[in-house]
């Protein structure tokens, strides 16, 4: 009859600062990469948004973990237990029995073999029956729309939360690329030390998001439609613990997560020095593709562009693009030989 080999697809990108996954070419989860787990019973007792809204206010029998560090699994056990929660809110139907998955997750083009055994590992204790998987600068490829099966090569620079991805795609193939554990966490991280170093402000990693997000910048000038308001802190005093407010600039957050964009810099232009002479003429003609959070940080386009000499291009919805790009395998299992099974 075939009522119990119901088989449920779905495509993850499995993120360090959000995982995301896709059914029916349709984002149905978008969520926080956290639980929160009981001390006592090791129970999850949240996962996602509400397993962040717990994040530095939990109580002695509450602990929040963070399953992926540098865009990898840390803690096999939350990252399983995550998934599965993930995967519950792919569907609010309630079943006699659990569908088998079929999955394509996308994981960092720097991981080794071990990283990538937990990422398989953990998705078929979380119920994958068929598990592929994909690397993200392809899969953000694939997102953008771009040809990865052509004869010519397209750069693609994906800054997630905790790995930046750069990489040179050439008939279905990663010809070059250049894989640091350094992104957007590493931007919040300096905007937190920056603020409780020159305004001996206390401000927790959810504050120092909302600095990034809000008056966060690449470039100290910034065209004036461009340019944000200047952003109030409130926050204790290292000192005296007494409440203080802080005005923050965009021009004081350029000097302060420059040495890390600096870092990003150097990667991108050892990707580049890879190169082989004919594809690093298409990257000029084609340009060279930013995805990710990172993405969207202000002025970082024309940084780079002015840095290299060489067009960056931000798609439409860069936050999502390997999201989207991981989905198009899932459609393409059999097609894409570059799917890692």
């Amino acid at each position: 009859m075939g009522l119990f080999s119901f088989t449920q697809e779905i495509a993850m990108d499995l993120g360090t600062a959000n995982s995301i996954i896709i059914h029916n070419d349709k984002i149905v989860v978008d969520e926080p990469s956290v639980v929160a787990i009981q001390n006592k019973t090791d129970k999850v007792i949240a996962v996602g948004t509400h397993a962040h809204q717990m994040e530095g206010k939990e109580s002695p029998g509450i602990r929040t973990v963070r399953p992926l560090r540098d865009g990898v699994i840390a803690d096999f056990d939350a990252a399983e237990q995550m998934i599965r929660g993930l995967v519950k809110m792919v569907s609010s139907k309630r079943r006699w029995f659990s569908p088998s998955l079929r999955m394509v997750v996308c994981i960092p083009s720097g991981s080794t073999d071990v990283e990538v055994r937990a990422v398989r590992d953990s998705s078929e204790h979380a119920g994958g029956r068929d598990v592929y998987m994909i690397y993200e600068p392809m899969a953000a490829a694939l997102g953008i729309g771009l040809d990865v099966e052509a004869p010519e090569g397209n750069m693609i620079v994906d800054i997630g939360g905790g790995s930046t991805e750069i990489a040179v795609i050439s008939l279905g193939g990663i010809v070059s690329n250049k894989s640091i554990r350094l992104a957007g966490n590493d931007l919040t991280a300096d905007i937190q030390d920056h603020m409780g170093r020159v305004h001996n402000l206390k401000v927790g990693t959810t504050m120092a998001e909302k600095i990034k997000i809000n008056v966060g910048s690449a470039l100290e000038e910034l065209d004036p439609s461009e340019a944000p308001e200047p952003f109030i802190v409130t926050g204790p005093n290292k000192l005296t613990s007494l409440p203080m407010e802080v005005k923050v600039t965009h021009q004081e957050i350029s000097h302060c997560i420059d040495k890390t964009i600096n870092k990003m810099e150097a990667a991108i232009l050892a990707a580049l020095e890879q190169t082989p002479p004919e594809l690093y003429a298409d990257i000029v003609r084609n340009g060279i593709y930013l995805a990710g959070g990172g993405a969207l940080l202000r002025g970082l386009a024309k940084r780079f562009t002015d840095r290299f000499q060489i067009e960056f291009k931000i798609p439409e919805d860069p936050l999502h693009a390997v999201a989207r790009g991981t989905g198009v395998a899932l459609k393409n299992i059999n097609r894409f030989s570059f799917l890692i099974k």
